[in-house]
């Protein structure tokens, strides 16, 4: 974030009325700056690493250089840039794709300005800004069986049955205070057994953590 507080943005589609109309919703909010507009992931990538913008709204299908794979890239060489997902679809394998690639939220191009305003918060904050209902039912039908897609997380020895069981219950769908109540727990320790999780599991966000169970076999589709 810059030095007057705003979170500098960086938008990404191939369409221009798509970008103008992202751009006339955010501008006028001062919590943003929209620092730039790409058409393509290549692009996106040079204007990240010219403009260091805090979070890219970015269309993952895109000709040429897709949204995944840009993410994918931004990832590993400009990771103070928060990647926020956008599809045409809720339901689309290149969501999971763009998650797995290092996005940390997705959202419908149908989703109301308030809801891409809070989004783009919950992304800069370092949080997973995609509902866990959602999540769960992308992963579960588009994330492939074990073995197929990478390998079995590491550190998943190194966890309690109690933090197997929290993190069974978050690939299922259920939110922080449901899995508090579930297990009859504080929603305190839930949260202190998520953060154990995601170190044992060397897993970024809850996004990751729930395609972790799903490719190491804790939880399959249908499961929840």
């Amino acid at each position: 974030m810059t030095g007057s507080g705003r979170i500098r943005v960086l938008i990404v589609d191939d369409q221009p009325l798509v970008r103008r109309g992202l751009s006339l919703i955010l501008s006028p909010d001062p919590s943003f700056e929209v620092v730039g507009e790409a058409e393509n992931g290549t692009q996106a990538i040079a204007l990240a690493h010219q403009l260091r913008p805090d979070v890219v709204v970015m269309d993952i299908r895109m000709p040429g250089l897709d949204g995944v794979g840009a993410t994918r890239e931004l990832a590993a060489t400009a990771p103070g840039c928060r990647v926020l997902a956008l599809s045409t679809f809720d339901m689309d394998e290149y969501v999971v794709g763009a998650l797995r690639a290092g996005a940390y939220g997705f959202l419908p191009k149908d989703s109301s300005p308030e809801d891409l305003s809070a989004a783009i918060r919950t992304v800069h904050a370092g949080e997973a800004a995609v509902a866990p209902r959602l999540l769960t039912r992308l992963i579960s039908t588009y994330v492939r069986p074990p073995g197929t897609a990478r390998p079995t997380p590491t550190g998943l020895s190194d966890l309690t049955p109690r933090e197997v069981e929290v993190w069974r219950l978050m690939a299922t769908g259920l939110d922080n205070s449901e899995i508090a109540r579930a297990l009859d727990i504080s929603l305190s320790t839930v949260k202190n057994h998520i953060t154990s999780i995601f170190d044992k599991l060397t897993v970024r966000d809850r996004a990751q953590a729930v395609i972790a169970a799903y490719e190491s076999g804790l939880v399959t589709a249908g499961a929840s």
